[in-house]
């Protein structure tokens, strides 16, 4: 789905970088080294390498936790990012951590019949400073920790607009009640805040390579409302 929007947006006149974080995807690095801020620098790395070679106001787009860590670092104002997209964001850092570390007892619960831990005993492993291994990943307890304090409405981004937009598949789409608060502090902080939902699948979270038209769709007419 990234691929798809990055296209779309470059066949239309943007400049479009698609990275992966250190320690993710083809990045260098191994997740179990990752931290909230090495991320925050990748990002700032990649605005950067956007602005020294492409002319114009400068953006971050970001999906789930990425969405989340975008917002953070739009909260600089030496950063000078103009628009702010974001899919699916998390707005909740403890409950997202939560369902992490459920993937964790899922797997206990494939192999053994039944979970051998439960949350509370994960998360005070991890504030022990102990890593988790958990889908096939180590979590370090560090990024643990910052991913567990993230509140959405805290990271107020400074930025000209923000374009939020998630996906649902309830057939009348509508925001999450947590995105929707998040967003309204937003609102009363100042910001111009563009919000939309369409219905589709979580392509985010199927097991098989899914594809949402009417989020491309939605994305797209968001950002040309903005012009």
């Amino acid at each position: 789905m990234a691929a798809l929007q990055s296209r779309r947006l470059a066949a239309v006149g943007y400049a479009v970088l698609q990275i992966d974080l250190f320690g993710c995807g083809d990045s260098s690095g191994d997740f179990a080294d990752a931290k909230w801020e090495i991320w925050k620098r990748d990002l700032q790395a990649a605005l950067g390498w956007l602005k020294s070679r492409v002319r114009g106001p400068l953006g971050l787009w970001g999906l789930r936790l990425g969405a989340t860590l975008a917002a953070d670092v739009a909260r600089d104002p030496a950063v000078v990012v103009e628009h702010l997209l974001l899919w699916q964001p998390v707005s909740n850092g403890e409950q997202f951590l939560t369902q992490f570390l459920r993937l964790r007892l899922a797997a206990e619960m494939l192999a053994d019949g039944a979970a051998q831990t439960g949350v509370r005993e994960l998360r005070e492993t991890l504030y022990r400073g102990v890593p988790l291994e958990i889908a096939g990943y180590d979590l370090h307890p560090r990024l643990a920790a910052e991913i567990d304090a993230l509140s959405l409405a805290d990271l107020v981004p400074t930025v000209k607009r923000v374009h939020c937009l998630e996906v649902t598949a309830a057939a009348q789409a509508k925001l999450s009640p947590a995105s929707q608060r998040a967003l309204e502090a937003w609102r009363l902080k100042g910001l111009d805040v563009r919000a939309a939902a369409v219905t589709g699948e979580p392509f985010w979270s199927t097991i098989e390579v899914t594809e949402c038209a009417a989020l491309l769709a939605a994305t797209e007419a968001s950002l040309r409302g903005a012009a």
